[in-house]
Order: C-alpha cells, then structure tokens, then sequence
C-alpha cells in the first residue's frame, strides 16, 4: 500500500520554532522530517525524496537560497519559503532560486498550511488528464518544436525534456488554455497559486522570468510568453 500522508521536509534551524511548527503540521495529516542545517537538509531530499518542503533562508553555512538551487539541479518538489526577510530583494532572490511560494514571519501556522494545501490542489490537478488536451504544439519550428503535453506533465523542445517545477508548468499550461489572450497577474495568482488573497503578484513576475528562461529561445527578448504592459502576460504561440 502507497504512503497515504504527505512526506513534507521542514527545514529551520530555530528550535522555537521548528517544534510547534512540526506539531502543527502532523496534526493537519503531514508526515514530518526536520532539518537544522542546510547540509542536512540536501542529504534528506536526496535518501528520502519528500513530497514538499519548507525551507528558513537563514540557516548557517549553506542558507536557504542555496538548498534551494541544490534542490532544484535535480527535483521539482514544490517548495515554500518561511522567512523573516521580509524585504523585496529577498523574497525575489528566494523565487528566482526556485520556491514556489514565500511565507513572512511572524506567520500564523494556518496561513502555512491554506499554502501547503493549495500547493497539494495544484499536484493534484496536475495529475488529472480527462479534461485537457493530450498535446500544444506552442512553437512550430521545423526542427526543435515545443511541445507542452498537460495530460502527461512534460514540455518538450525538439527531443529535449525541459524541466520545469510545478509552478511554472501550471503557469504555462494556464496560458497556453488562453493564446492570444492576456491574463492579468491576480488571474493567475488564483489559477496558479489558488490563493490569490494570500498572493503577491511578484510571484508572478518572478516565475514567468524563470519560465522564459527555459521555452523561449531568446529569453531577453521574449516572443512567446510576452508581457502587456499594464495589463499583464499573454502567451502566443509561433
């Protein structure tokens, strides 16, 4: 029989903290696994393969913004951000390491876990293939097509898999249901994050930055995912 609880890696160096947290936790369904260092934190993700994480970014020798660029050279697990730093630099130097989502502290626990479930929401979803298009051809070049394939979770460019975390994956598969037409960013704030009153729209700045980087093929001057100033991002197909 599979795991039934969700395996969720915390990762916080503060005891004060770390504690109640995982208690929280376990008692909203998580199977909980601590890390108080980031070294730790690498070596659990690589034995035990968790099913989420929240990671501090103040954590000793090798912050958070580091676990999370280890973490991304090889996993796609979302990952959410539980900090102090509550300051602009910072939380979009934790989103373009690769979070999915960033939490300000003082925080209430049940903020953390309306997060946590909403990224849940989103694998799930994810997972579902009855309602939507086996496969979106977005650029037809002759040689190296991209192709988004939502019912299988692959982005193809030619016979290369892109590798792209959950977030940017539902951030194209939104914009690809719409071509041609432009989604302000509080609309995918609640398509994408499905918690758009919690929401900051540099989540959504962020991580089109970091989508382009992958499906355009020249990200400094975009042609695909194009931003309408003002208004917010529209994706045409080439």
């Amino acid at each position: 029989m599979g795991r039934v609880s969700p395996r969720l890696l915390l990762v916080e160096d503060d005891d004060h903290i770390r504690m109640p947290l995982r208690w929280a936790l376990e008692d909203e369904g998580y199977e909980v696994a601590e890390a108080a260092s980031g070294e730790d934190a690498c070596r659990q993700v690589a034995i035990a393969a968790p099913d989420l994480m929240i990671v501090d970014l103040m954590l000793g020798a090798m912050d958070g913004y580091a676990v999370i660029r280890e973490v991304r050279r090889a996993n796609d697990l979302p990952i959410v951000v539980v900090s102090a730093r509550a300051d602009t630099h910072d939380i979009v130097a934790a989103l373009e390491a690769g979070a999915d989502d960033y939490v300000t502290k003082p925080f209430q626990v049940k903020e953390i876990t309306a997060r946590l479930r909403a990224l849940r929401r989103r694998i799930s979803a994810s997972a579902g293939v009855d309602e939507r298009p086996q496969e979106l051809v977005l650029d037809n070049h002759p040689e190296t097509p991209l192709v988004l394939r939502p019912d299988r979770g692959t982005v193809h460019r030619g016979t290369e898999q892109l590798h792209l975390t959950l977030t940017e994956f539902r951030l194209l598969c939104e914009l690809a249901a719409s071509p041609g037409r432009v989604l302000s960013r509080q609309a995918l704030l609640e398509r994408v994050w499905e918690h758009g009153f919690f929401g900051d729209e540099r989540l959504v700045d962020v991580h089109v930055r970091r989508l382009r980087t992958k499906v355009e093929r020249d990200p400094g001057a975009p042609t695909l995912v194009v931003t309408v100033r003002g208004l917010g991002y529209r994706l045409d197909p080439q």
